[in-house]
């Protein structure tokens, strides 16, 4: 699979930005007895700063007509700032949509943290707690408009010792060839504080969407060269084979920029490799309605498929430049 070669002019229309928020992520299904779209994205005040999705990060989702868009924001699905200390009390962040039968499953990472003045970016320390109590959940609902049903706890916890052994978020999943469920995600082991040991991808599998979700003890995917390996990776099923799309941080897969996508694939789920055309796009936006636009962070890729089960849209988060607001694209796809 060439992906690069796939991708195609972006419309003006195709964009999703709110005022006063940064946007990320961006997870997208339809309902077919509506025929309306839902994107479930991640949003957070724009004054708290670019880096306080750690911190400030609540699920939202948007509708539209079309899987390009215009999307109109309609609600967030809330979070629960108060009571007790829950492992997702604070903050929902990487939405990742999965219809299976005729329910919604919703995965995403939850955290909390110390309390602290919503008002202003969080100190330091208190970030890198946040960051460090990341765990991915789900939540399940019979309409994309809920309600949802969270559950009370994570559906993929840390393994103490192992690779993933601090935290655990960037849920994927996809159903597999023979009925059950792959979920790919981000692991970072323990280490030094604050930020741990290594950053990995490892992949679990599920006979149902609710789990549980078994580990394959190793990561699936490592840089030799540099600990920071990858992350945000999106993993879907198609002919006779699995492929992921993840950031690269390093570059290292891509040989190309550092944050640039890489394309894997892998016969089963379990062992994957970098696949022959691993580049699948870089820090670029191929506009239809201007030149193709260099931007600083092209990345948490997402896919919709159309009614023949190929890709058809990839969605992406997008930072043009530091301190720009953040936004969500849909970017059209071409022949597989």
């Amino acid at each position: 699979m060439n992906f690069q070669e796939m991708l195609q002019p972006v419309p003006a229309g195709a964009k999703f930005e709110l005022d006063g928020w940064h946007v990320w992520c961006g997870s997208m299904t339809r309902d077919a007895e509506e025929g309306r779209y839902y994107l479930f994205y991640s949003r957070w005040p724009e004054s708290a700063g670019f880096e306080s999705w750690v911190t400030h990060s609540e699920i939202a989702y948007a509708v539209s007509d079309n899987p390009l868009g215009p999307f109109h924001h309609v609600d967030a699905l809330g979070t629960c700032r108060d009571g007790a200390a829950i492992w997702d009390r604070d903050v929902a962040h990487n939405p990742a949509i999965l219809r299976h039968g005729n329910r919604y499953y919703l995965y995403y990472m939850g955290t909390h943290g110390p309390d602290f003045d919503l008002d202003q970016p969080a100190d330091e320390a208190t970030w890198w707690s946040y960051r460090n109590h990341q765990r991915i959940g789900v939540a399940v609902a019979d309409h994309p408009a809920g309600p949802w049903t969270r559950a009370t706890s994570p559906v993929l916890d840390v393994s103490p010792g192992k690779w993933d052994g601090l935290m655990t978020s960037n849920p994927t999943v996809c159903k597999t060839m023979d009925g059950r469920i792959l979920m790919m995600y981000k692991g970072v082991a323990e280490g030094p504080p604050p930020k741990g040991g290594a950053v990995n991808a490892g992949v679990a599998f599920a006979d149902h969407p609710l789990g549980p979700f078994r580990k394959q003890p190793e990561p699936t995917v490592t840089n030799p060269t540099n600990d920071w390996a990858v992350e945000d990776p999106y993993v879907w099923c198609q002919g006779n084979a699995y492929y992921a799309l993840m950031k690269d941080f390093q570059g290292y897969f891509t040989k190309s920029e550092r944050g640039s996508v890489a394309l894997f694939e892998s016969a089963d789920g379990i062992v994957w490799r970098p696949s022959r055309y691993v580049l699948a796009f870089d820090l670029q936006i191929p506009w239809s309605h201007q030149v193709t636009q260099s931007v600083l962070r092209l990345e948490r890729p997402q896919l919709w498929f159309d009614e023949s089960g190929k890709p058809a849209v990839l969605l992406c988060a997008v930072l043009e430049r530091e301190g720009s607001r953040s936004y969500n694209i849909r970017i059209p796809l071409g022949g597989v």
